[in-house]
């Protein structure tokens, strides 16, 4: 323990990332920033000649960023396993989707588990980042580690410690985020706090692993709840002819018990659920929670909403075109954005996924557009075979109507609306437009 944490303090500790996507590729960065030696895994050999090649591929981190990491030989990428008995932290940073029964999919962590054994060295210290449900890292990673012999506590460390990544947020970075940690024992929170502590601004100790597990599905289930109370209200409110927008910013002028004072925001309608955590986590805490006898109405009700969100901007792309002598059935359709949030290349569990399908499966000719995703990227329950279409006024003029699903700030909401003849608008981007409201559709 105490060589682990010697080297810890000196910089010195080889520091182990498996995954280099979204969350994995930033923490390698803020250790390599902090003067930490860093080896990124992946099993993709795409990423691995890219990032040996000082590319990157995710949008807000630039190529000179991951040029930056490997001057001075403090960066490598790899898909060579037996390597992890060269680092001294393991840190996972795994894919934890849903199955098609909505039940959490341990295949990403398991396999990673059996991939590490094999390596595992005693003083090691192993932290599982991919969210899950409470007693994952306990229940599920450490039987698989301790397969080759080593016990975890006494032998290696092992630590649960929830990423907090929000892809394209310039306010909040890796080392700004405070960073909740928790240890199998005394001595693994020990170690995984202070190698936390020498890259990142602040970290927040707790008592146990499930503690941190419980606390990032807690954070992503807040905002599923909220989130599905504003889209339920836009429903309510469109039928009554209330714009929820003006409402949510007029109700944000309260300086107490609203989003503003607590948050400095506040939660917002849109088309349906994306990224790579609140569509999937509320659905983790739920299948966990049956094997109490617990029933999370709650939690369900609130996925539920979420989920029905694209069906319903079908729905009013389908009235909006009828009431002007039109068919949704071979209707030229434009989507605005494949992105799940703005100004990112991040479509991950995006809802404009679910509009696409849904338009194409009711005979719809469905084309996209977004300057951050030229092609649509195969994934692990998708495949649109997609590429995006430049938006120019004639494409534009071509459409029989076109959905504003990711509300890009690179996007001319005026021009747009000028040009197109019909716009639903699933964000509230257009409430600034003033001419051609007529062709504006709220959803």
């Amino acid at each position: 323990m105490s060589s682990l944490l010697d080297r810890i303090n000196r910089h010195e500790a080889v520091v182990g990332i498996i995954g280099m996507g979204y969350v994995g590729l930033p923490l390698a960065h803020t250790f390599c920033t902090a003067g930490f030696r860093v080896v990124g895994f992946d099993i993709d050999s795409a990423k691995v000649k890219a990032l040996g090649a000082g590319r990157s591929y995710i949008k807000h981190i630039p190529s000179e960023t991951i040029a930056g990491m490997r001057k001075g030989d403090r960066f490598t990428a790899t898909s060579d396993f037996s390597r992890l008995s060269d680092v001294d932290a393991i840190l996972i940073c795994v894919p934890t989707p849903l199955t098609k029964q909505r039940e959490p999919d341990m295949t990403y962590i398991v396999s990673t588990g059996e991939a590490i054994a094999p390596h595992l060295r005693k003083g090691q210290l192993v932290v599982l980042e991919s969210t899950t449900y409470p007693g994952t890292t306990r229940d599920v990673l450490r039987p698989i580690l301790e397969r080759g012999g080593l016990e975890a506590g006494p032998d290696f460390h092992l630590a649960f410690s929830p990423e907090r990544e929000d892809p394209g947020n310039p306010n909040f970075t890796t080392r700004t985020i405070p960073k909740v940690v928790g240890g199998y024992d005394s001595k693994s929170g020990e170690a995984a706090c202070a190698l936390y502590g020498a890259c990142v601004a602040k970290v927040v100790p707790v008592s146990s692993m499930e503690i941190a597990e419980a606390t990032k599905l807690t954070e992503n289930i807040y905002r599923c709840v909220n989130i599905a109370l504003v889209n339920e209200l836009k429903m309510i409110y469109d039928r009554m002819g209330i714009d929820i927008w003006e409402v949510l910013e007029a109700a944000a002028t309260k300086p107490f018990g609203f989003g503003k004072k607590e948050n400095k925001t506040f939660f917002t309608p849109g088309p349906g659920l994306g990224g790579h955590c609140i569509p999937i986590d509320p659905f983790y805490l739920t299948w966990k929670a049956r094997e109490f006898e617990i029933a999370t109405r709650f939690i369900e009700l609130a996925g539920e909403i979420n989920t029905s969100m694209p069906e319903y901007v079908v729905h009013r792309l389908m009235i909006a075109l009828n009431e002007r002598g039109k068919a949704l059935r071979g209707a030229r359709v434009l989507v605005l954005g494949l992105a799940y949030k703005p100004d990112v290349d991040d479509m991950r569990e995006s809802p404009s996924i679910a509009l696409i399908e849904k338009l194409k499966g009711l005979g719809a000719d469905v084309s996209y557009n977004d300057p951050y995703i030229p092609k649509s990227p195969r994934q692990r329950e998708h495949d649109l075979q997609m590429a995006s279409q430049d938006l120019t006024e004639p494409f534009l003029k071509s459409r029989d109507a076109l959905i504003i699903s990711t509300n890009h700030s690179d996007y001319d909401y005026a021009w747009v609306v000028k040009h197109s003849k019909l716009v639903i608008d699933a964000r509230g981007a257009t409430r600034d437009v003033t001419e051609g409201r007529e062709k504006i559709v709220k959803a």
